[in-house]
């Protein structure tokens, strides 16, 4: 019977962090669940702009892509940490900063573009779920949902400036690895700009051929890959740097067999399938160079002495 007595208070105590546990995540379920309806007007223009958008139709996987990632760590998430509610005065401070800003501009007459709507009110709601997490949860568990939350920014459509940057810098590297390319090959040609001059045929990269959707699903590959399966930061951070020269070669390389088949069978080529479809499989072949790196990094990982 003394035993039994014994026992009491330590079943008590886990009794009571289950039951603190559970709390939390009833408050942050709440807490998400009033963002969602406040925030239900962009979130739906949101939706509909990502699944009718060519390029940034990938944003409706990421928040899946993040969920699962905290779901499938959810037996090390340390609930039982104490909350650092302290943490959720700045990052509550930057989401609602945001929403007064959009609505004095608004008020004043400024008139965003979509993209711009959605930027401004995605990076506001993740500012609001940051707070929302550090005021339900502590050090240990925020920790280990960084890098999910780090992802959601991908979620958010870039600026327009920004996004016409990074298609211009894509359109030219690809037009020089195309011409090292054909230089290589003996063919004669001329390279002016982004387009190439070949034998009885010009060929434009276009901004809408500049591969930059598939530069920005592997960008998040590389990122989620680096996440799961390497540790050391310098590793992660090759990986994902590795994309930018192996997106070069890869449109380059497309815009290199375009260019041969059209001379060699016919300008036909620009109206056929491995023109207007073949993204995905020259996506497919850059993934072998890509999974190559992860596996040597992952195996020189193992090998580093304790």
């Amino acid at each position: 019977m003394q035993t039994g007595r014994g026992l009491q208070p330590a079943a008590s105590k886990r009794e009571v962090a289950a039951s603190g546990e559970a709390g939390r995540l009833r408050l942050f379920f709440v807490l998400i669940v009033a963002l969602a309806l406040g925030f239900a007007k962009p979130l739906l223009a949101w939706m509909r702009f990502a699944l009718g958008s060519e390029f940034y139709s990938y944003m409706v996987l990421v928040p899946l892509i993040s969920g699962y990632l905290v779901w499938s760590n959810r037996q090390g998430l340390a609930l039982y940490s104490r909350p650092v509610r302290a943490w959720a005065v700045l990052p509550l401070l930057i989401g609602a900063g945001l929403l007064a800003g959009y609505w004095a501009l608004a008020g004043a007459g400024w008139r965003p573009g979509l993209e711009s709507y959605l930027g401004l009110m995605g990076l506001s709601l993740w500012a609001f779920v940051v707070s929302a997490a550090c005021f339900c949860f502590g050090v240990e568990t925020l920790r280990r949902v960084t890098f999910p939350a780090f992802l959601l920014l991908f979620a958010m459509p870039l600026p327009d400036a920004v996004l016409q940057r990074i298609t211009t810098f894509l359109q030219h590297g690809s037009a020089e690895v195309a011409s090292e390319l054909f230089d290589a090959s003996g063919m004669a040609f001329l390279l002016r700009d982004t387009g190439l001059y070949l034998p009885g045929i010009r060929l434009e990269i276009a901004p809408e051929c500049s591969g930059i959707r598939s530069t920005a699903v592997l960008l998040i590959t590389s990122l989620v890959a680096g996440h799961l399966f390497l540790h050391s930061a310098w590793r992660r951070v090759a990986l994902a740097l590795f994309v930018i020269p192996l997106a070069l070669l890869r449109n380059g390389f497309r815009v290199f067999v375009i260019g041969q088949l059209c001379v060699h069978v016919g300008p036909q080529i620009l109206y056929s399938p491995i023109h207007r479809q073949g993204g995905p499989l020259f996506f497919g072949l850059s993934l072998i160079p890509f999974f190559l790196l992860l596996l040597w990094l992952r195996r020189s990982e193992r090998r580093r002495p304790a």
